[in-house]
């Protein structure tokens, strides 16, 4: 009788597990036949997770800017910035969703009509004091996979997925607590269009280093004595923006005249 109830165990165990794999089974065969079977799904999940959607650089394709013009070229053109990061961060946390058209249809046609919309009002911006420039629509569509240039006139080959700046000239305005910087693309003479792509990247370089000084001033809340601040974080802020701002006014003299007394704008305060 012991060795039968054994037996009787033992049969128990080996039911349990045979039901276990039966189980697993089935739950593998059941994901395989979903991926087999829904090849959108799949394509979508590929398609988000394939690379960065990439656009075509607006900042080099536009002629000298006016002065005049400045600030509002500046601010769309890093609104085209901050409408690719956010592209694709949509692209990240969409992965999975949808079916073989949802990049297209959710994110990149979306983005298209969002570029269609800030690279006209470059032009009208251009067009107020000079002459409008022409056929920059073109310049609207994106791509995922990285086959076009990106930005909007930073010459790099990728979005950057840095903070969204504060401001889109180099300078931000005044919020209780937080760094203020001059704003530098409003002071700018008319930019030559060979220097576009040069000056544009060294402003957005400005907005960079503003970002992260104040990062940095929420990390290091409670740090150091009475001048911490201004030795830590403003101090060395300010070399930063001496030489990027000297980079600009370079850009700008290599076929124009020189823009002088730039460097009063490169202290910030808090």
């Amino acid at each position: 009788m012991p060795a039968t109830g054994g037996r009787h165990r033992l049969s128990k165990r080996t039911k349990i597990a045979t039901a276990a794999l039966g189980l697993a089974i089935a739950a593998g065969a059941l994901v395989i036949a979903t991926t087999v079977g829904d090849p959108g799904a799949a394509n979508a999940a590929g398609a988000a997770s394939g690379g960065q959607i990439t656009c075509p650089d607006v900042a080099s394709q536009l002629p000298a800017i006016p002065a005049q013009a400045q600030a509002e070229v500046q601010r769309n053109l890093g609104l085209l910035n901050t409408q690719i990061t956010e592209a694709n961060n949509r692209l990240v946390t969409s992965a999975g969703q949808g079916g073989p058209n949802f990049v297209q249809n959710a994110i990149l046609g979306p983005l298209q009509d969002k570029r269609t919309s800030t690279i006209d009002r470059i032009a009208i911006a251009i067009g107020r004091q000079g002459e409008k420039p022409q056929n920059l629509g073109g310049l609207a569509a994106c791509s995922l996979g990285g086959q076009a240039n990106t930005g909007t006139g930073t010459g790099a080959g990728t979005v950057s997925t840095a903070p969204a700046p504060t401001s889109t000239g180099g300078g931000t305005g005044a919020v209780a607590g937080q760094i203020t910087c001059p704003d530098v693309a409003s002071r700018l003479p008319a930019i030559p269009a060979s220097a576009q792509a040069e000056v544009q990247r060294n402003l957005d370089l400005l907005n960079t280093q503003i970002t992260e000084a104040n990062n940095r001033l929420v990390t290091s809340a409670g740090e150091g004595g009475p001048n911490f601040v201004q030795n830590a974080i403003l101090g060395p802020l300010e070399d930063k923006r001496v030489a990027t701002i000297n980079r600009i006014a370079t850009a700008i003299g290599r076929t124009a005249a020189k823009p002088q007394g730039l460097d009063a704008l490169a202290p910030c305060s808090r």
